[in-house]
């Protein structure tokens, strides 16, 4: 019964998150574009600042879940970046993991896999029950506060994204993808 509760009570708050996010978009996305174009002019390119596709990637830093790393995303990097949302208690999020750790063991010269938990929305000892069970061995951060997710706009699990080395967003990925197509999405980054 609180398991459903709290599922509801998620739902509600996704649901009034996403009308916010809507209506906050609306209200500033002239002042965003108009600043993002007037920064970006020198530089001879414009990028959206919101995390979609050819967009600057917003920066955070979060803390490993020993709690002993910090993890930076956001600016130039020396590889390219995959940025996953997860929660211990999402089933897609489940049938993804295995996924998301064979394309880690294959790339990891190349890429960089970030699991970010909902750490707000989970529980500790639930996320480290599933690092364990999936044997993830990519750096799992912990989002305590959903700034990352906020940043983001993650409202749904899983959702990744695709980083290159210049930090702009080349993919958002909402929900389970095929190893295939995973396969893809990286290719095309990795022969730039």
């Amino acid at each position: 019964m609180k398991r459903n509760v709290a599922i509801l009570g998620f739902v509600i708050a996704a649901v009034v998150a996403v009308i916010w996010w809507n209506q906050s978009a609306k209200e500033t996305g002239r002042e965003t574009e108009g600043a993002a174009a007037s920064n970006s002019q020198a530089a001879g390119e414009v990028r959206k600042v919101a995390p979609v596709a050819d967009s600057l990637a917003p920066s955070f830093t979060l803390e490993s879940m020993d709690g002993q790393t910090r993890y930076h995303v956001g600016g130039a990097r020396d590889k390219a970046l995959i940025l996953n949302f997860w929660a211990s208690w999402c089933g897609p999020c489940d049938l993804e993991a295995p996924d998301l750790q064979k394309i880690y063991n294959k790339y990891k010269d190349r890429v960089d896999l970030y699991a970010v938990n909902a750490a707000k929305y989970d529980t500790v000892r639930g996320a480290k029950d599933f690092v364990k069970e999936k044997q993830i061995s990519f750096p799992v951060l912990m989002d305590t506060e959903n700034k990352a997710g906020d940043l983001y706009k993650v409202f749904s699990y899983p959702i990744s994204f695709i980083i290159d080395k210049n930090g702009v967003v080349r993919e958002r990925i909402e929900g389970v993808q095929p190893l295939d197509k995973w396969e893809k999405m990286l290719g095309d980054i990795l022969e730039e």
